[in-house]
């Protein structure tokens, strides 16, 4: 069965060249930073975005996702060498590409199957999604046997961040504008986790150390991770994602910690200075025979 595998820009990928090697189709997100608007991956690369958001601290960008026309002409096309479609997509808690793929596929539903999900994730927590689904596919799975694998996989991500400035919580309302005022008012930062697709303040700390710290307790209880990427603000990694990974690397000997500079779509969820952890947990039975 040929089953093709579309997301949006806001997906994110360890390797960049994941989609085009893979067959994935990224349809993409309008970003409006000030009064222009861009295409997210095609206009706007990660590192622009962050520079235009540093020039003007006060035009926090706005996240407008590929529109249900957009997502319809992308099905269209594909269902002419397609038996079946899967779309996966950000949580529809913090986004709408859910509710216009949902509309879309209603239109194109007549040339060939459409499912679409809603990963109850975002950034690299739908990357890790999409690659599961991307690698079904290519091993000739059913269209059943995708979205169950896929399904399955939306409980092992888990996500958290420290965000060091507010100003994109508290407009984004993911803070309320009293907790902001405490928070400033004692000196404390926001730790947030995704948990079924909201995002959620869960405690506060005051120091990027306590933060690491943090960071290292969350990974560490976990004993089986299938993927794990570490997104921050900058291109390079700073000073607070190698402590986290030479931390880390005590913990998990011979084992990777990759780094990525976030997207623009994430940015404008978590600002311009955030540091999230993404975890992909082994399924019980790989897990398992790994071991063996």
């Amino acid at each position: 069965m040929r089953v093709r595998i579309v997301t949006d820009s806001g997906a994110q990928f360890t390797s960049p060249l994941f989609p085009q090697q893979h067959a994935v189709t990224i349809v993409p997100n309008h970003i409006r930073i000030g009064s222009v608007e861009y295409l997210e991956g095609v206009e706007l690369s990660a590192e622009e975005a962050l520079r235009l958001m540093l020039r003007d601290p006060g035009a926090v960008p706005a996240v407008m996702p590929p529109s249900e026309a957009e997502f319809a002409a992308v099905y269209n096309k594909l269902a002419a060498e397609a038996d079946a479609i899967v779309s996966i997509h950000p949580s529809r808690s913090l986004y709408t590409s859910w509710e216009n793929a949902t509309a879309a596929a209603q239109q194109a539903a007549g040339h060939c199957q459409i499912v679409v999900i809603d990963s109850q994730s975002l950034a690299a927590g739908l990357g890790m999604l999409v690659r599961i689904a991307a690698d079904a596919a290519a091993q000739k799975l059913s269209l059943d046997e995708i979205v169950k694998v896929v399904r399955g996989a939306i409980e092992r991500v888990y996500t958290v961040f420290y965000v060091e400035s507010i100003s994109s919580l508290l407009h984004n309302r993911l803070i309320s504008a009293s907790h902001a005022v405490l928070g400033t008012l004692l000196g404390v930062k926001p730790f947030l986790t995704l948990e079924n697709g909201c995002l959620m303040p869960t405690e506060k700390v005051r120091s990027r150390i306590q933060a690491v710290e943090r960071l290292v307790e969350f990974v560490t209880e976990f004993t089986d991770i299938e993927d794990f990427v570490i997104l921050q603000s900058k291109p390079h990694a700073i000073e607070s994602t190698r402590m986290v990974q030479e931390r880390l690397a005590l913990e998990f000997p011979g084992r990777a910690f990759p780094h990525a500079m976030y997207y623009p779509s994430l940015a404008a969820l978590v600002g311009t200075d955030a540091l999230g952890v993404f975890i992909l947990e082994e399924t019980p039975h790989r897990a398992v025979s790994d071991n063996l």
